[in-house]
């Protein structure tokens, strides 16, 4: 995908200020987000537009200094997502929140845990599984069908660790 370097400065800080800025994986999960809306209509049009739209993403995400350090990193998985890469659980799922909230909603059917964050799609209770998320557990993960109300529950989607 062709971007200008604004749009794509817009992208790595959507990703850097939005997850654990040292985790490749979680950049790269707030990265498909960021995607997935471009793609979607309910989102406005360009990158920067849907990481600059209003109570979306993290406060000042469009100003705020980032560490010259971080940058490459940055940079790379940016790049990389506006190749094409996806995090492979994220799916097309569109909403993400802090790992360690909760929420009484059964319409949050989550389906990752990266850099931070839990990522959900929302989906009316009973409603049955896109088949991009039915491909995306890796061999013998077991993502529930249900809302997760238990944070624990979700993050172990993704480490492979401890249920409960």
């Amino acid at each position: 995908m062709m971007v200008s370097e604004a749009e794509r400065d817009c992208l790595g800080r959507a990703m850097y200020f939005e997850s654990n800025r040292t985790d490749s994986e979680g950049l790269l999960a707030v990265g498909t987000v960021v995607m997935n809306r471009l793609e979607a209509a309910a989102f406005p049009g360009g990158i920067c537009e849907v990481v600059g739209q209003p109570r979306q993403f993290a406060p000042g995400v469009l100003t705020k200094p980032m560490r010259d350090k971080d940058l490459p990193k940055v940079a790379d998985v940016a790049d990389a997502v506006l190749a094409g890469e996806r995090h492979p659980k994220v799916g097309s799922a569109m909403y993400f929140h802090t790992a360690g909230r909760r929420f009484p909603y059964n319409n949050m059917h989550y389906v990752a845990v990266a850099g931070g964050n839990a990522f959900y799609e929302k989906r009316k209770p009973g409603a049955p599984v896109p088949t991009t998320f039915a491909a995306a557990p890796a061999k013998g993960e077991h993502i529930p069908d249900a809302p997760a109300r238990d944070i624990c529950t979700v993050a172990a989607l993704g480490s492979g660790a401890r249920q409960g």
